[in-house]
């Protein structure tokens, strides 16, 4: 060190980054990598106790709000978007329109259901339904179903492969981008 500067590759390298931190474009792009990273670890933090990596789906039989009875084997053989939710979660009613964006979005080539949980009347569902525009199917949950899942935060949704294998799973709001994105993985 000469005069109390690094010389050598290390000190060449810390004088690139200076002046590369100088550029407004190397500190955003920095801060966004930042942000990024942290969002993705919240994210997998979040996550970590809840079924996935390629393990089978529980199955499960529920009715819709129709009083149809889906079985979740009966979606087999187009990946799903399981997304379960709460009529009282104020984050689930700002995502219910990305997931209904996402359906019109994959058309034919996906499923996407919701499963409402820990509601106390099937009134709060429908209200739920008709305020916010639902326009995927609602399937009335229980808390077996939830357990199943490990499901104790809301949203939480699912990204089954055609042979009903959870692949992925995440926690919290989603956007668009990010469920199109985790839908083709």
């Amino acid at each position: 060190m000469e005069g109390g500067t690094p010389t050598g590759a290390l000190g060449r390298m810390k004088a690139a980054w200076e002046r590369a931190r100088q550029r407004w474009w190397v500190r955003w792009g920095v801060d966004l990598a930042v942000l990024v990273l942290i969002v993705a670890a919240v994210g997998a933090w979040q996550a970590r106790r809840l079924p996935g990596g390629g393990a089978p789906a529980p199955g499960f039989t529920l009715r819709t709000l129709g009083g149809e009875p889906v079985q979740l084997e009966a979606l087999r053989g187009k990946p799903v978007v399981l997304a379960f939710w709460a009529p009282w979660c104020g984050v689930c009613k700002v995502e219910s329109s990305n997931l209904s964006q996402l359906r019109r979005l994959a058309g034919d080539s996906a499923h996407v259901v919701s499963v409402a949980v820990a509601y106390d009347d099937e009134e709060d569902v429908r209200r739920f339904v008709q305020e916010h525009d639902v326009d995927f199917p609602v399937l009335l949950g229980d808390d077996a179903v939830q357990r199943a899942f490990r499901v104790d935060t809301f949203p939480t949704v699912f990204f089954l492969s055609p042979e009903g294998r959870i692949e992925r799973a995440v926690v919290g709001y989603t956007t668009l981008a990010g469920l199109g994105w985790r839908l083709m993985l």
